[in-house]
């Protein structure tokens, strides 16, 4: 566990909402500031796999617990949405005085990534530059809500029996289902899952999950602003996808390319729905490869 204690004892805190959030930073490479967007329904420890290589080629890495997941505060009666996530996002940003950063997402994390995307565009409609995405990286998520497939015990999480489920789910059946989703050679270790558990259920999280999983629903209201973010995007996008990923897997990718003009697209083979840590040397090369076509093409 020293790994992973280590991971929470570096961190730092920041208020949002009146809120303690939980976030991590280090970095001492030249390519700026690389923010890290974890998933559902795990944390910031999402990326401590790809962590040493992003800080070896950014400045600043930064990662945070958004409200509600891992070590950051878990108000019970509290709007959780994907715009709020943003705004978490983007008020760590300014609180660090940061002005232009990159961006890695995963899962859920896609999805505040698009907001973030349309906000972006929204401010260079207004010449604004008080902050300035300048790329993306998703790893596997829900991009496109029509071809996304939720595993059965999300759509009951997202259900009326949604609170009873979060409260009286075990850890068993929790390990069972995340264990689902990743590829049948790259299966997480039972201490991997128990850590994710411990995450999830740090101050009682697990009985917000019925309130969390509104991300879904979310993803189909908004559709046209978060698939149209993508669709107009005036700053490099790469979709790395484990293909084996029965939630958003070969089926996004084909998605992707149909609605994507010049699709950026990296395919891992075997690999499931987390890429970031079934296949880290693979996410790492096809990051450091997206960043390095950047720096060789005119800026858009």
């Amino acid at each position: 566990m020293e790994e992973f204690t280590s991971w929470r004892a570096n961190g730092h805190r920041f208020t949002h909402r009146g809120h303690q959030i939980f976030w991590r930073e280090d970095g001492q490479g030249d390519d700026g500031v690389m923010v890290c967007i974890h998933g559902f329904p795990s944390a910031s420890w999402d990326y401590h796999r790809l962590w040493p290589g992003l800080c070896n080629r950014f400045t600043r890495v930064i990662a945070a617990d958004m409200i509600g997941f891992g070590w950051s505060a878990k108000p019970r009666h509290y709007d959780y949405t994907i715009a709020d996530q943003a705004d978490l996002h983007e008020g760590l940003l300014r609180e660090q005085g940061i002005d232009r950063f990159h961006i890695v997402a995963h899962d859920y994390g896609d999805t505040v990534a698009q907001e973030l995307l349309a906000r972006d565009a929204e401010r260079r409609n207004a010449g604004d530059e008080s902050l300035t995405l300048q790329s993306v990286c998703l790893l596997n998520g829900g991009l496109f809500p029509e071809v996304h497939r939720p595993r059965p015990a999300q759509r009951l999480l997202a259900s009326r029996l949604g609170p009873l489920v979060g409260v009286l789910g075990t850890e068993r059946a929790f390990h069972h289902n995340l264990a689902a989703i990743f590829g049948p050679d790259t299966k997480p270790s039972s201490r991997e899952l128990h850590r994710l558990w411990l995450l999830w259920t740090n101050k009682h999280g697990h009985r917000n999950g019925h309130i969390l999983i509104r991300y879904l629903a979310e993803r189909r209201t908004h559709r046209d602003r978060w698939v149209g973010a993508l669709q107009r995007s005036a700053i490099p996008i790469r979709f790395v996808d484990g293909v084996a990923d029965p939630i958003s897997g070969a089926h996004m990718v084909r998605r992707y390319r149909e609605l994507i003009t010049d699709a950026d697209v990296v395919e891992l083979p075997g690999i499931g729905h987390y890429p970031n840590l079934e296949a880290p040397e693979q996410t790492l090369a096809a990051i450091g490869e997206f960043h390095d076509k950047q720096a060789h093409e005119p800026t858009r």
